[in-house]
């Protein structure tokens, strides 16, 4: 037989087995391939559609004219939950029930509907708690979703616009990512097709166990595009059993701001490594304040947990008891020590600082900024003592780049200064090269900025 045609047959022969693989459920290196249909079948039961109605409301106009309305025309809003007790507990998100009036719940087999009982919400977590007049429902399996790693198959069941018992899958692309204004939860980021309805279903692995509760995606048309984030199965539980007992949901607090610490600042500092968070606030009269703690100090652990990423801490925190006390390592001025306080409780609301005024123009400094003092208006309206004022920025590569005009300097590396005099003569004691961490205040924010001196 020619060469070419054994080729041939050899190459038929491949194809046919790696077609046979994938039939069977193996890839081309015979490992098995997920099998979603059993799946689909154990949890998709215990899967709902929570339809939730907002009915105009009409407000008395008077004079003999007709009722007018308040708030427009009734809207519908449409997401998923899961039933975890027989006698009717559901989860869901927050924001699928809120700012409603009526819930509904449609059963996975859609020939039962309930109304539904907000028991509660959370709108810090996205957990909302439903309860169903109804026995003997099917429930959802429950899972630990720290046993997930990066790469494991994941699967969601839900009602994507609207289409009930749709299931999705793909894997688990992060663990713990903090999202813009959600710091009391780590997401499990992945890239399941989650879309509009699919809110408050349950996020799956492979043993059809939930491990967390579809939330949010991250989009620029509103629809799927490989970024989805679920609340991790423990969050939710721990938030519903708040829910259930007390109708809310309690924090711990200590009443800081805080960054993360960048080489240049651990430089600054004289750490040697870049763990922990960087306190660069501390409301008067907080736990923390009356701790001792002081901006400038990097908290390094809490209660013997070490604080590799800052956003850690704001977890750990909140997930202290208010009135129980607490143990915080810091790093200050070169040492480590260790605070004890009383963690006290998660107000509903937290102030806002407004921002000074617009600034007059002053000489460039070894820094390469100019500034000025501010005004005594200007300090009551941000809340300190003493700052400078940043009015320009020179135009150079490197640290200096991430101050900003508008910025307030209240601190050097981890000292305060009170006047203009005890500024300038902490930056003379700085060499050429040497890096230094600004301590500014930027609107509502408080943060350290790494500058090299010139």
């Amino acid at each position: 037989m020619p060469a070419i045609k054994v080729e041939r047959a050899v190459h038929g022969l491949i194809f046919a087995l790696v077609l046979l693989l994938l039939l069977v459920g193996f890839d081309a290196e015979g490992r098995e391939l997920p099998d979603f249909k059993g799946l689909m079948k154990s949890a998709g039961p215990s899967v709902v559609n929570v339809i939730s109605t907002r009915r105009a409301q009409t407000a008395a106009a008077g004079g003999g004219l007709p009722d007018v309305p308040d708030r427009g025309p009734p809207r519908q809003g449409l997401g998923s939950g899961f039933i975890i007790s027989a006698d009717g507990y559901i989860l869901t998100n927050a924001h699928v029930v809120a700012d409603f009036d009526d819930v509904n719940v449609r059963l996975a087999d859609s020939k039962r509907e309930f109304k539904a009982k907000v028991i509660g919400l959370d709108k810090r977590s996205d957990v909302a708690l439903l309860k169903v007049d109804a026995e003997g429902l099917p429930t959802a399996k429950l899972g630990d979703s720290k046993k997930l790693e990066p790469g494991d198959w994941v699967a969601a069941i839900g009602s994507p616009f609207g289409f009930a018992n749709t299931i999705t899958a793909g894997i688990v692309s992060a663990k713990g990512r903090s999202l813009p204004d959600e710091m009391y939860v780590p997401f499990i980021q992945t890239d399941v097709a989650v879309n509009p309805g699919n809110s408050g279903g349950p996020l799956l692995d492979l043993d059809g166990e939930v491990v967390g509760i579809n939330s949010l995606i991250y989009s620029g048309t509103g629809g799927y595009m490989g970024v989805s984030f679920a609340i991790p199965i423990e969050v939710a539980l721990d938030v519903s059993k708040q829910l259930m007992s007390q109708g809310k949901v309690t924090r711990g607090r200590i009443g800081i701001a805080m960054q993360p610490v960048t080489k240049e600042l651990a430089r600054s500092f004289g750490m040697n490594d870049t763990t922990g968070a960087i306190i660069t606030n501390v409301e008067p009269g907080a736990p923390a304040d009356r701790a001792g703690a002081r901006a400038g100090d990097v908290v390094l652990e809490w209660n013997g947990e070490k604080i590799d990423d800052p956003n850690e801490l704001p977890r750990l925190v909140a997930a202290t008891k208010p009135g129980s006390l607490a143990h915080m390592a810091i790093w200050r001025e070169g040492k480590r020590q260790t605070l004890q306080l009383r963690v006290g409780e998660v107000p509903a609301e937290t102030a806002k600082v407004e921002p000074g005024k617009a600034p007059l123009k002053e000489e460039q400094a070894r820094l390469g900024v100019a500034v000025r003092e501010l005004t005594g208006a200007e300090t009551k309206a941000l809340g300190v003592e003493y700052g400078l004022l940043v009015l320009e920025v020179a135009s150079r590569p490197g640290p200096g780049s991430n101050i900003l005009p508008g910025d307030v300097i209240v601190g050097v590396n981890q000292k305060r200064f009170a006047n203009r005099q005890e500024f300038d003569k902490l930056i003379a004691a700085q060499k050429k090269g040497d890096m230094v961490a600004l301590f500014v205040r930027r609107g509502e924010l408080s943060l350290y900025v790494p500058l090299e001196v010139g």
